[in-house]
């Protein structure tokens, strides 16, 4: 006789199976990324761009047979909880290969992790050098890191009349590593360096730090934060009379929305940036640029989220390349795979060249860098 218990450890078993057979048929990316704290806003940005890739991929039969599936976690703009995400993305969640995680302390608490289980991540947004300089062989960067920012930014120096500049950037590694690297380069230049002004992620008024800059003779700001504390520094910063030049770095500052958040406190502003959405037509890849902003138009979406919802996009189709060169959807594959990527993201050439100790490196790409002005309350390329 069959008990009632019987048949629903049964039917359990079945939902087992039928979970586990549906999981066989996709391909699993886990995607570690803020989308609560201070970072939520471009956390979630990341986040959209790497659906649209997802279904895209997928529309198109996905990889080796096999559709995608994001595995979406938040790691809460904290590095403790950035690790364990990786940790449950790996161990419980079984996915291959990651993307994550926006912020370089998160990127850099991730990073063990990934040794210790051996599997690749493609970060998408970090900038500190030591990500690629560690000794990490699972890493692979689309990001420009700050040296190579810096790198790329050099022949505007001069055009620019730099002479002396001031620095107010986020205490964690990503801001520290800027000034770092800028101030290295500055300093070839012949640009003095004076300030160095730090802020914490979550600090809301940075009033002290912008009257000591106003104090100084320097004849510009450099400032690396994100896009909502830098809305703040913008108001803060006209409330105080400081009207020095400010060039932001990061690659991605979402000028639009600092536009719409902080109005004619922004204008003059200059930031690098590595997409020009507002500029299609000069992108290395116009078709796919037009293809990306359609649908992002489509799914109702904000135009100010493109500078940073690209990254997720070039992320996931990053790492889909790299999954069809390895042949296999396994960690190991994927890794040897992302060696042979050669593919034109929205914002230029993405094939990896090794950085970092000999033996152990991990994969930068070089894209492209952009000088973008904020003028009459719109974005227009610098061209020197």
């Amino acid at each position: 006789m069959t008990t009632p218990f019987r048949f629903a450890s049964l039917a359990a078993l079945s939902l087992t199976l039928l979970a586990s057979a549906a999981s066989a048929q996709t391909i699993k990316i886990g995607v570690n990324e803020p989308l609560t704290g201070p970072f939520a806003a471009s956390g979630t940005y990341v986040v959209n761009g790497a659906k649209i890739a997802a279904d895209e991929i997928n529309a198109k039969g996905g990889v080796l047979g096999k559709k995608i599936e994001l595995v979406i976690e938040d790691n809460k703009s904290n590095p403790t909880e950035a690790a364990a995400v990786a940790e449950k993305l790996i161990t419980s969640d079984k996915t291959p290969v990651m993307m994550g995680a926006w912020g370089s302390s998160l990127t850099l608490a991730v990073m063990p992790k990934l040794m210790d289980y051996e599997v690749p991540m493609l970060v998408e947004t970090s900038s500190s050098g030591k990500i690629t300089t560690s000794g990490n062989p699972y890493i692979f960067r689309i990001s420009p890191p700050s040296a190579l920012e810096a790198e790329l930014f050099a022949p505007k120096v001069d055009k620019l009349g730099l002479k002396k500049v001031d620095f107010l950037v986020i205490n964690n590694d990503w801001g520290r590593g800027a000034s770092l690297d800028f101030g290295a380069m500055f300093k070839t230049k012949g640009v003095q360096v004076g300030l160095v002004e730090t802020m914490d992620p979550a600090a809301q008024d940075m009033s002290a730090q912008l009257a000591k800059i106003k104090a100084s003779d320097s004849d510009t700001i450099i400032i690396t934060t994100a896009v909502d504390q830098l809305t703040l520094i913008f108001k803060q910063m006209a409330a105080l009379g400081l009207k020095k030049r400010v060039i932001t770095t990061g690659g991605s500052q979402n000028p639009d929305q600092i536009i719409a958040q902080a109005g004619a406190a922004a204008e003059g502003t200059m930031h690098l940036t590595t997409f020009l959405p507002w500029d299609p037509a000069q992108t290395p890849d116009p078709a796919a640029t037009a293809y990306f902003l359609g649908e992002w138009k489509k799914r109702g979406f904000e135009f100010a989220g493109a500078t940073e919802s690209f990254r997720g996009y070039d992320g996931i189709r990053t790492i889909a390349a790299a999954i069809e060169k390895g042949g296999a959807a396994e960690p190991k594959a994927i890794q040897k795979g992302f060696w042979e990527v050669k593919l034109t993201g929205l914002n230029g050439p993405i094939a990896f060249a090794k950085s970092g100790p000999e033996g152990k490196e991990s994969g930068q790409s070089k894209p492209l860098v952009y000088l973008i002005k904020i003028e009459g309350g719109k974005v227009s390329l610098v061209n020197l």
